[in-house]
């Protein structure tokens, strides 16, 4: 289904079955002369995403697969999707809410990661609503039932990915706990290369993010609790610097850690998160989220996936910037809550904002 913009506004309510067991994987294409994103119902996922360089050439820059079978079959590196119903990692995947002990699939050495087993990220979601127009848009509906991976309560969680403007991809989610208190921590994971998905590594990517605090980690990855200013380590991104200039010296293969954001400038309600430039091309990508934090991680555990195309994507061939709340909130008390509770709703948005410099 092609949602161009060269046609009048139209809300289209697909015909298709509202349980996810009888929904069918397919892919959709948002396009606005400008912008081309493919996203598939399967995870909610981005697959691909077509944006110009200086020169007008543009660019596949997103990691992925050319199936949906492929994603099916295994997308260990959690390309483009959606993850829940808590995204990052639970220590020792326990946690204890309103007098209950829940223990949930660990996945993850000792923890739980991304939502268990069978996250968001590996379930049919339905496809609710399409719009056509200069903002073409489609959204995405799950419903996650009491006791799916371990967590409480069902839960409907709905994705909106919409085109905003010429250079704008915004995605909005939403989550409703039906009957009972539960964590909720949705997070994007896409993989960005600015170069092109298969142009090899994003190393020489220059990085900016607006956060001056990490919250650092121990050698299971479970955050310590603290919150570790950057300045003057090899995690310290206020100023833009080469993604590869100081990977070295970060214990482990490379970043894989939770920025704790500053409130500074703001588009559209949102706050700054990060700007990303790849030199080769001009292409740049700012992103603005209200979530508390972001999860930059630099592919350190991509190794020989065959992706699009024929690539074949290797260790640093793409970054991701998965804004969220902070990893093991709900173990952690002076973290941010990611609580939500029956008649509450969680919300978090993301803008993708393009431009070539």
């Amino acid at each position: 289904m092609i949602l161009s913009s060269d046609t009048a506004e139209e809300t289209k309510q697909p015909a298709m079955s509202t349980t996810a067991a009888d929904a069918k994987a397919e892919h959709f294409e948002l396009n606005n002369g400008t912008i081309r994103v493919t996203v598939t119902n399967y995870g909610a996922t981005i697959t691909s995403l077509y944006v110009p360089d200086k020169h007008g050439k543009v660019a596949d820059v997103v990691l992925g697969f050319d199936s949906i079978e492929a994603y099916v079959k295994d997308n260990a590196s959690y390309f483009g999707c959606i993850v829940g119903r808590v995204a990052n990692r639970i220590k020792e995947g326990k946690f204890h809410l309103n007098g209950v002990d829940y223990s949930l699939p660990k996945n993850n050495g000792p923890n739980s990661l991304h939502g268990g087993n069978k996250g968001f990220d590996k379930v049919v979601w339905d496809v609710v609503e399409q719009k056509d127009g200069e903002q073409p848009s489609i959204t995405f509906k799950y419903e996650s039932h009491d006791g799916e991976e371990g967590y409480p309560g069902d839960v409907i969680v709905t994705a909106t990915y919409t085109l905003t403007s010429s250079k704008t991809l915004r995605l909005d989610m939403e989550a409703v706990p039906k009957n009972k208190t539960t964590p909720i921590n949705l997070a994007h994971h896409t993989y960005w290369n600015l170069a092109g998905h298969s142009s090899g590594n994003v190393l020489e990517h220059l990085v900016q993010i607006s956060g001056s605090q990490i919250t650092p980690v121990d050698k299971n990855s479970i955050p310590t609790g603290e919150l570790l200013p950057v300045k003057g380590t090899a995690f310290d991104f206020t100023s833009e610097k080469k993604v590869g200039s100081s990977i070295r010296e970060v214990p482990g293969l490379g970043y894989d850690h939770n920025y704790v954001l500053d409130y500074g400038e703001k588009k559209e309600g949102l706050k700054h998160v990060a700007k990303v430039k790849d030199p080769s091309s001009s292409r740049v990508l700012n992103l603005w989220t209200d979530a508390p934090g972001v999860q930059f991680y630099t592919a350190n555990y991509v190794n020989g996936v065959p992706g699009k195309g024929g690539a074949v994507y290797e260790k640093h061939s793409g970054l991701c910037l998965e804004t969220q709340g902070f990893p093991n909130a709900i173990n952690q008390p002076n973290f941010p809550s990611i609580v939500v509770v029956p008649g509450d709703k969680y919300k978090h948005s993301m803008l993708f904002e393009f431009s070539e410099e």
